[in-house]
């Protein structure tokens, strides 16, 4: 198994204009975490539950320095629907890349004395998530 460095994390996000935009220099960390909704079929009597799988879903939050070439992107995109591209490994070709289209439900900036001031955006991804390679 061949793992990967996270320095080679790449990520792009489309800008107000529907222009896609590599912020990957300004990030830190990306969570992508992917869900199954589940329906209890349990009945009266039974021992151990049962379920039938439901409907997948997404989420991402990005964080990273703040940047007025990120911050021109991402404060440009709260509540709107765009595209993404996300590649754990890089955007080197035959790697793995996630892509999809999210709205950013959130953006925030923050900054204290004495340290680096950092930026953090999250996203709800709305349909299906593509997995394929750069």
């Amino acid at each position: 198994m061949a793992f990967v460095h996270g320095k080679t994390v790449h990520f792009e996000i489309d800008n107000s204009g529907g222009s896609p935009v590599d912020i990957s220099a300004y990030e830190m960390k990306v969570d992508f975490p992917r869900t199954a909704d589940t329906a209890e079929t349990s009945t009266f009597g039974s021992t151990d539950k049962t379920f039938l799988p439901g409907l997948k879903g997404a989420t991402m939050t990005i964080d990273g320095y703040f940047d007025a070439t990120a911050d021109a992107v991402l404060s440009g995109i709260i509540g709107v629907s765009g595209s993404f591209i996300y590649g754990p490994a890089g955007n080197t070709g035959g790697y793995t890349k996630y892509s999809g289209e999210c709205i950013c439900t959130a953006y925030n900036v923050s900054g204290e004395v004495g340290a680096i001031v950092k930026a953090t955006a999250s996203f709800t991804i709305n349909g299906a998530v593509s997995r394929g390679t750069f």
